[in-house]
């Protein structure tokens, strides 16, 4: 059993603080090109790399985004590319005191013999492209594997194949000196009530963290990255932000470390106010969680930046604008002082 973090544990212990320092969150840029197409689309703008880049610069440019975004989860595309100006995207996030970051899962394969079951793919020359990737300046990394609730899923074996890979994952992170962000999602999809959620969600994280251990991963120097706990998007049924923290709080209070410095919430599916408020939740309810609540979100941070940009340069600084007052209230959040009263600013600019 360890006593006291060695000196790399220590430096990455440093990194996940860092990550989830007060008031700020971790801005989810990492779509893969499927995903970023369908994003791009929506607005009627064509999925060229030139579009992508000019994309992401506009929400790295952002004029103060380092008041709310501690780091950026970067696609192997983006890490690889320069601004206008010719600066490489991470140094461009460095130069704003914003932590850069790298999506290395290769994306979810179906579970042979597991109908309706999916497992992640990636951990093949895993050690090569981290000890890249921190060459060009990633500093911690993220792994997804997803979870389908259903009649009789997820199944034991899904649960374990995915939190064995992603505590396989997470151990070659910390031995290359970066990050690991682990996020087991516990999809939204079906018609499930929260409560279900609920023992889904503990169970992943159980099997999670004690493959974690199993595999010697130092708590102090990784991130959570889970669901909250919801109904399926097809429940009738109706839940309240409190009810949300309150399910949340009791799932994590029984299954995450206290060593952990922080859980960074995806938004899966949620509109951006929704994650904000149930975020800001979680936060009034528990003024001293054993672990910092915060936020990693993709398209709770982006959709109204997209809707406002519309791939036009007239419109860059309305949509930096919009992506600047999503953050802050999740930055308010953060500390349970966001108010709706806060959207109405948006409105107003």
């Amino acid at each position: 059993m360890k006593t006291k973090l060695g000196n790399n544990e220590a430096a990455l212990a440093i990194t996940a603080q860092a990550l989830v320092v007060t008031d700020k969150g971790i801005l989810a840029a990492d779509e893969s090109e499927g995903t970023i197409k369908k994003r791009l689309t929506s607005i009627n703008v064509n999925s060229t790399e030139e579009n992508r880049r000019a994309y992401r610069e506009l929400l790295f440019s952002t004029p103060n985004i380092e008041e709310a975004v501690s780091g950026v989860i970067l696609f192997d595309e983006t890490i690889h590319q320069n601004d206008s100006e010719g600066r490489p995207f991470p140094q461009l996030l460095q130069e704003k005191g914003i932590i850069p970051g790298i999506k290395v899962d290769k994306g979810k394969i179906d579970l042979p013999g597991f109908a309706g079951e999916s497992v992640t793919e990636g951990l093949d020359g895993l050690g090569i492209r981290l000890d890249h990737y921190r060459e060009l300046g990633a500093r911690f990394a993220k792994w997804r594997a997803v979870f389908t609730i259903g009649a009789h899923l997820p199944t034991r074996t899904g649960i374990q194949v995915n939190a064995h890979a992603l505590a396989r994952y997470a151990a070659l992170c910390q031995a290359h000196g970066i990050v690991p962000i682990v996020e087991p999602e516990v999809l939204m999809d079906g018609n499930h009530d929260i409560d279900h959620c609920e023992l889904v969600t503990e169970a992943v994280l159980q099997a999670v963290f004690a493959e974690l251990l199993a595999q010697g991963v130092t708590y102090e120097g990784m991130l959570l990255k889970p669901n909250m706990v919801l109904p399926g998007k097809d429940s009738q049924q109706s839940v309240t932000p409190e009810q949300v923290a309150e399910a949340t709080l009791r799932c994590f209070r029984r299954t995450v470390p206290a060593a952990v410095p922080g859980i960074v919430f995806l938004s899966g599916g949620q509109s951006p106010e929704e994650a904000t408020v149930r975020l800001n939740a979680m936060n009034a309810l528990d003024a001293a969680p054993p672990w910092e609540l915060s936020f990693s979100y993709g398209r709770a941070l982006q959709q109204p930046v997209l809707q406002a940009w519309q791939g036009k340069e007239e419109n860059v600084f309305n949509a930096q604008h919009l992506f600047y007052h999503r953050a802050k209230c999740n930055s308010a959040a953060r500390s349970g002082s966001y108010s709706p009263q806060m959207e109405e600013v948006a409105v107003a600019a």
